[in-house]
């Protein structure tokens, strides 16, 4: 036996033949309605020469319909997925800025934590007096000061001299940063976080973590600066 007549004899549709499929189809007209999914999937070529069918375009529509819904939905789980991720990811962080009794304890908690959890290459927590003259001196002071009005967290990438300011030896690894206003009871500062991935904190980017992430900080800064009060 010939490869071809072993393939012909292992056909489904020479087996029963064409025929008898075109019996049942026809004695069974509401076969599709049942199985509308298989109507999707098919391509059914329509004797109109060069023209497209109302149908056949009708399908085209509901099929590229569909394939942007099922892009759509995917995007929506993966969001989903990755916002679970973050916010268990922030809860143990607050957690463990909670447990923190100082200033060192914060910093440590927070330079350990977003280059571990969110893979930061630098974090510097900077704090000074508010209205003071305490810090003119300091680069970071100079060079922040005007932020501290600033209600949202800054993003994108920052000139060389905001990085040698901000992190040191690790400013020429620092591609783009987030800047988050630090408020707390008689004193301001500035938390950034640094990353060498240029698109990781982009001008554009919402900010509602990083805000949250602020308003922690500067909580947990206020609480322990009315205990040592």
């Amino acid at each position: 036996m010939s490869t071809q007549q072993a393939e012909e004899e292992s056909n489904p549709v020479d087996e029963m033949g064409e025929e008898l499929i075109v019996a049942y189809l026809d004695s069974h007209p509401e076969f599709f309605e049942r199985h509308q999914d298989l109507v999707a999937r098919l391509h059914i070529p329509h004797g109109t020469g060069g023209a497209v069918s109302l149908v056949q375009h009708q399908v085209s529509v509901l099929r590229t319909q569909l394939d942007t819904e099922r892009r759509r939905l995917a995007h929506l789980i993966a969001r989903a997925r990755e916002y679970e991720s973050l916010s268990s990811r922030l809860h143990g962080l607050i957690l463990q800025l909670m447990a923190a009794s100082d200033v060192q304890r914060i910093t440590a908690v927070l330079r350990d934590a977003l280059r571990k959890e969110f893979k930061a290459e630098a974090v510097t927590l900077k704090l000074f007096p508010v209205g003071g003259d305490e810090g003119e001196g300091d680069p970071i002071v100079s060079a922040f000061r005007e932020f501290l009005g600033r209600k949202h967290a800054l993003c994108g990438p920052l000139d060389a001299e905001r990085n040698a300011a901000l992190f040191a030896n690790h400013g020429d690894a620092v591609q783009s940063a987030a800047l988050i206003p630090i408020r707390a009871k008689g004193s301001s500062g500035v938390l950034a976080i640094g990353s060498a991935d240029a698109d990781r904190f982009r001008p554009e980017m919402g900010t509602d973590f990083l805000d949250r992430l602020g308003e922690i900080v500067s909580q947990r800064l206020a609480v322990l600066r009315e205990a040592d009060a």
